[in-house]
């Protein structure tokens, strides 16, 4: 008997449109990250069919998203996430690949663990361009100057949405990593990251689901793992138990410990 791909389940589920998708209002927004692998994405899918609606653009429901993180020379975004430190930041550029957009992001993380995500509509990476440094000087707190391209990603990104419209669920898989400075690559086929995005503390759909499939909260950072794995440079002591939890649940062999 063939086993259902990805695709085939995700053809079973009620799709809903970007525009429709504009509706849904996170005003006081949580996140909370789960990783697993395939398989059990596969029956956590089968699942939830019945209560949630997947995005389609352009007839595609599993959508490519492509991903270059800038950092300082002495990586200095990085390890203040590694020591866990409040007021951190992120800077990245995104392109969505069905559509060629790419946008410019900074993401600030205050003491109080939100995110806030600012981002412009750009055309290119260069960071000697005026708008970009204008937008960098208002809402980055690093010198331009001092960035450099740190790492590439590149994944497939289902994106579900509850049909209470209170929350969104990200979900992220066949993630390869390029490392744009010690230009060691790394592919994470079976790794699965799932992020819920929910107004508050509504109740949510989905929770029950990934405790019957014991997927539990897990934090998981594509640039500081991708970083981790591919630069051995880098400090890795306070990511190697997070690291050894992806490979005991994806089963990957080409992850260090």
């Amino acid at each position: 008997m063939k086993q259902e791909s990805l695709e085939d389940i995700l053809n079973t589920f009620e799709p809903i449109s970007l525009e429709q998708m504009g509706s849904v209002k996170l005003m006081n927004r949580t996140d909370t990250k789960f990783v697993t692998n395939l398989e059990k994405l596969k029956q956590l899918l089968k699942m939830a069919r019945d209560e949630y609606y997947v995005q389609e653009i352009d007839g595609v429901r599993n959508l490519e998203y492509d991903t270059t993180y800038f950092d300082t020379g002495d990586f200095n975004m990085y390890c203040m996430h590694q020591w866990k430190h409040t007021n951190r930041q992120k800077i990245r550029f995104r392109t969505y690949c069905v559509s060629g957009l790419q946008f410019m992001e900074v993401k600030t993380k205050n003491n109080h663990k939100r995110t806030k995500k600012r981002r412009i509509k750009v055309v290119d990476m260069d960071l000697t361009d005026e708008e970009k440094r204008l937008f960098l000087g208002k809402h980055l707190h690093y010198d331009v100057d001092s960035l450099q391209p740190a790492l590439n990603n590149h994944f497939a990104r289902i994106t579900l949405v509850n049909k209470g419209m209170t929350e969104r669920l990200t979900i992220d898989s066949g993630v390869h990593f390029n490392n744009l400075v010690s230009g060691e690559q790394m592919d994470m086929d079976n790794l699965v990251i799932i992020e819920l995005k929910r107004d508050g503390h509504v109740f949510s759909p989905i929770l029950n689901k990934l405790r019957k499939l014991q997927i539990h909260p897990h934090g998981f950072s594509k640039y500081c793992i991708g970083s981790a794995l591919t630069n051995k440079e880098l400090p890795f002591n306070r990511f190697k138990q997070k690291v050894i939890e992806v490979r005991n649940l994806t089963g990957l062999d080409n992850i260090k410990q």
